[in-house]
């Protein structure tokens, strides 16, 4: 782990599809001149689109790709937003133990709007009902990883870039 603009990095977004991880990530990234790595992009340029993936191959071969492009991720220098699904891995969990973890909260009501149009593969049948499912069942692992979590509902990136960026060392 090391520091750029006094912020400790590697320092990992977690949290349910649309919570803002990604806005989040950029914008922090952006403020402490530090990269930023979305794994899910990461994953789509070295592999194609994910739910592509996901229909060719499952879900349980885009886990072990997942996998090996988030534990390079987390050997970097940066800011890191981590797919829904990416701390269900038990080597993932293991390897975020020592790093800073900011799990990324989101109201049903607040997450309805953006995820509309999306090509989620998980949400492909049920919709929001699914992506609540899929919360419930993730919420005691996110709880477990989090060093800070924020409710990103109702509070605009800069707030919530400000606070990460307090609670971790950053001075901007």
């Amino acid at each position: 782990m090391s520091e750029r603009a006094g912020l400790a990095l590697p320092i990992v977004l977690i949290g349910a599809m649309g919570a803002g991880k990604s806005a989040v990530g950029q914008r922090l990234a952006a403020s402490v001149g530090a990269p930023f790595i979305d794994t899910d992009a990461r994953i789509v340029e070295r592999y194609g689109p994910i739910e592509e993936i996901f229909a060719r191959r499952g879900e349980e071969a885009f886990r072990v790709v997942e996998r090996e492009v988030v534990a390079e991720a987390l050997r970097e220098e940066a800011v890191i937003s981590l797919g829904g699904g990416a701390v269900l891995h038990p080597e993932t969990r293991r390897d975020l133990a020592d790093l800073p973890v900011v799990w990324l909260r989101v109201s049903p009501e607040a997450v309805a709007p953006r995820l509309t149009g999306g090509t989620r593969p998980l949400l492909a049948e049920g919709g929001l009902a699914r992506w609540a499912a899929i919360l419930e069942e993730r919420t005691p692992v996110y709880r477990s990883l989090a060093d800070l979590d924020i409710d990103t509902s109702r509070r605009s990136v800069p707030r919530i870039v400000h606070d990460i960026a307090e609670r971790f060392g950053g001075s901007r």
